[in-house]
């Protein structure tokens, strides 16, 4: 096999350790399984979200690192008031930090944010990584002149990443392939909806342009390139797109029924932007029917954005049902999930656009965990994929009383050690596998067109993405 060499720009990059660094590491390490030569240009940030340094033990030994920073004094006081936000409250019992924070929702407070938040949307464009676009320009740049790489390959989330690409392409004539994790550009993100109608239209020409020159698009799933066909359209072509879901590294773990006298169902990742509302509905009217059944029942959560679930819990009284723990590093989230019975996966607010093209990240570790899988989901994907590998314990995310269904179900099965019925099935989760999906990646990279070249209708977008499409 001949080598090949490609510069990956990648914002989030361990030791960051949230969501968004999985998918470009796993797939880093089997480009160099194949003989390529990698280097990464990521993000020197001013504070890691999820600071995970055993993850940079994963990098392939020969990948360089090159981080670039970019200076904004605007980030570097939020994150000192941040940092000091979170050292006040650690520590601190629920009834506590609620004391402490109460001052911050007041109502000119609220609407203090809301006017900094449309400004960052105003000044900050394409996202808040902007100020890193010229820093990680330059780098790549200079990466480029020096070695001249095959391709340049951008993934994206910020889209500040593609706009690197973009640059560096231009500078150099290297070919560039955009990956997608997230509908950017889609209205899809609170700061995408903040902006002017004149900032938008300059956004949207932009973008054409990264989609006009890029040499393949990547993106998650069919839905999500029909839509972005529909809002570039005459920009983006339909035969360099290629999709690749989202997936997981290894083999699918086998199932093992963990011992213990309560049901534990895990829930791990960021919460922020996910609906749990239901979930509460039905566990207050489960411990209403079944008080008994109930108390069998541990939900544990672990990750960032818990405190309002925990206020909420102790609203409803259900501490007793709930375990809410912090973020942890990421070989602690697979113990967590092997040692948990079920796993959880929610569905994204309701009123977010286009909510119903995404699936969580976590929904795909999940997949390689070999556990039931219970989704409390719409109709979006994170359902169509759960139905797909045969997961029977989905639960509306408009009823209450389907969640408790769902619930009685688990722990049935789980007091008759009968929880493996529930199991997805194997063959199914291991298609998500990278290195089922690296040879898709390398069709991108080489600018050899897909497989299959979408050719079905482009179909309707939500409500607000028809009445707000820049043309």
């Amino acid at each position: 096999m001949d080598s090949k060499s490609v510069v990956m720009i990648s914002y989030y990059f361990p030791p960051e350790g949230n969501a968004a660094v999985y998918r470009p590491l796993r797939f880093l390490k089997e480009l160099v399984k194949r003989e390529w030569h990698a280097t990464v240009v990521s993000c020197d940030p001013y504070r890691y979200e999820r600071y995970d340094p055993r993850l940079l033990e994963q990098i392939p030994p020969a990948t360089r690192i090159v981080q670039a920073k970019g200076r904004d004094p605007w980030r570097a006081f939020q994150t000192r008031r941040g940092t000091q936000t979170q050292n006040r409250v650690s520590g601190l019992s629920t009834e506590e930090v609620r004391q402490v924070v109460a001052p911050h929702h007041v109502p000119w407070r609220s609407r203090l944010r809301e006017w900094v938040r449309t400004a960052e949307a105003w000044v900050y464009r394409p996202d808040m990584a902007m100020p890193w676009i010229r820093p990680a320009t330059r780098a790549t740049v200079d990466l480029c002149r020096r070695n001249r790489p095959n391709v340049i390959w951008a993934t994206i989330g910020p889209l500040s990443t593609g706009v690197v690409a973009y640059r560096t392409s231009t500078a150099t004539g290297i070919p560039y392939v955009l990956d997608f994790r997230d509908p950017w550009g889609l209205e899809y993100y609170p700061h995408e909806i903040r902006r002017p109608s004149w900032a938008k239209k300059i956004d949207h020409w932009n973008m054409c342009r990264i989609f006009e020159r890029a040499q393949s698009v990547v993106f998650m799933f069919e839905s999500v390139a029909q839509s972005y066909l529909r809002a570039f359209q005459g920009a983006l072509d339909r035969t360099k797109i290629h999709i690749i879901p989202n997936g997981f590294e290894g083999e699918v773990e086998s199932f093992v029924h963990t011992p213990g006298d309560r049901c534990t169902i895990l829930y791990a990742g960021t919460l922020s932007t996910y609906r749990y509302d239901t979930l509460l509905e039905g566990l207050v009217q489960l411990k209403r029917q079944d008080p008994a059944r109930a108390a069998q029942l541990r939900m544990q959560f672990v990750g960032e954005g818990l405190q309002q679930l925990a206020e909420r819990v102790a609203d409803l009284d259900l501490r007793d049902v709930f375990e809410i723990m912090p973020p942890v590093p990421s070989a602690e989230v697979r113990r967590l999930q092997r040692e948990a019975h079920a796993l959880l996966v929610l569905g994204r607010m309701p009123g977010r656009t286009a909510h119903e093209l995404v699936a969580g990240a976590k929904l795909f570790g999940y997949l390689q965990a070999g556990r039931p899988i219970i989704g409390i989901v719409p109709r979006d994907e994170t359902r169509r994929i759960l139905g797909q590998v045969g997961s029977s314990m989905i639960a509306d995310a408009d009823t209450p009383a389907e969640v408790v269904a769902v619930l009685e179900r688990v722990l049935e099965a789980w007091s008759n050690r009968t929880l493996e019925r529930f199991i997805p099935n194997r063959a199914a989760c291991e298609g998500y596998s990278s290195n089922r999906q690296i040879s898709a990646l390398i069709t991108a990279l080489t600018g050899v067109s897909p497989e299959q070249v979408m050719t079905g209708e482009v179909p309707t977008l939500s409500a607000r993405l028809r009445s707000e499409e820049v043309r």
